[in-house]
């Protein structure tokens, strides 16, 4: 049986990880360590500490919290053959979650990364549920180098609101980049396939993971998206991410006028547009003056 350590970065914890915590105890497969980088000791609870064993937990700074550093800093505290990153938001749907993983990964000798299906939440928004239902459908699959003409940027997803590595393969390409304003997961990705391997989708590995982010917040989000492929045109050059947002449109709005939601089109147009302008700023933002990305970033620190 492989070894398994969980990885979590935390900030402000609360009830929802503590629910976290407990549906990992009472996964059928369990990982030898719960990996928890907390940003700022002051928001955790010891008291977890007691009643998880398993807990080993390193505190950072808001300040010197990075999407791809702060994961490596945890990868670095685990021996485990397996890490399975997660955010402190993605709740397991059941008992089998790390299992269904490792299973996904054992496939195939060269598949390197798996990552699980997120299922809305019960506050999931209309539109936002068929977001999830797009991006993450009830069918498995792997994607390869070979998948690249046909699937594109979508040959690179991943997503460490849930996602297995293998640790051998994980060190031989040298990990996450250190620093990482964003999209730490897909730049791995698209080092993973083009370098040979496969990315496994584990449809029957499971969180429920999911938000109602406004406009403005969904631009701030893609301002940040569009900052990660322009640092690394190695990956993305070649593979936009226009076309599957177009895809993405198009195929909402047919679902809007199929189950009788017309009244959502205009809060589509206009998330759709903050999301374009938000990925369009970000892909240029070398062309911005500070005081504008400053503004438009989730993270100011980043660029201090």
């Amino acid at each position: 049986m492989k070894t398994v350590d969980i990885i979590i970065p935390s900030y402000k914890p609360g009830a929802e990880f503590e629910d976290l915590l407990k549906r990992l105890d009472a996964q059928h497969v369990q990982a030898e360590h719960w990996i928890i980088m907390n940003t700022e000791e002051q928001y955790w609870d010891s008291r977890w500490e007691e009643l998880y064993p398993q807990l080993q937990v390193h505190h950072v700074t808001k300040e010197s919290f990075n999407h791809g550093g702060t994961r490596m800093q945890g990868a670095g505290y685990s021996h485990a053959d397996v890490m399975v990153f997660m955010t402190q938001d993605a709740l397991p749907a059941d008992r089998d979650l790390i299992g269904n993983l490792l299973a996904a990964l054992e496939q195939e000798e060269r598949i390197g990364a798996a990552y699980a299906r997120q299922l809305p939440k019960k506050d999931c928004g209309f539109l936002e549920r068929y977001t999830r239902a797009f991006n993450y459908p009830e069918e498995s699959h792997v994607r390869w180098e070979a998948d690249l003409e046909k699937f594109g940027i979508k040959t690179f997803f991943c997503s460490n609101v849930c996602a297995a590595y293998k640790r051998d393969v994980f060190d031989a390409l040298g990990g996450f980049v250190e620093k990482a304003i964003f999209n730490e997961d897909m730049i791995y990705a698209g080092g993973l396939i083009h370098a040979g391997y496969g990315i496994a989708y584990a449809a029957g590995a499971r969180v429920y993971h999911s938000h109602n982010y406004s406009g403005i917040a969904q631009f701030h989000r893609n301002f940040d998206l569009g900052v990660s492929q322009a640092e690394h045109p190695e990956i993305f050059a070649d593979v936009p991410s226009e076309g599957e947002g177009i895809a993405l449109v198009k195929r909402s709005l047919q679902h809007l006028l199929k189950t009788n939601h017309p009244e959502l089109i205009p809060t589509l147009i206009y998330q759709s547009g903050c999301k374009y302008l938000g990925y369009l700023a970000g892909k240029h933002y070398q062309k911005l003056p500070k005081t504008l990305i400053l503004k438009f970033t989730m993270m100011p620190s980043y660029w201090e």
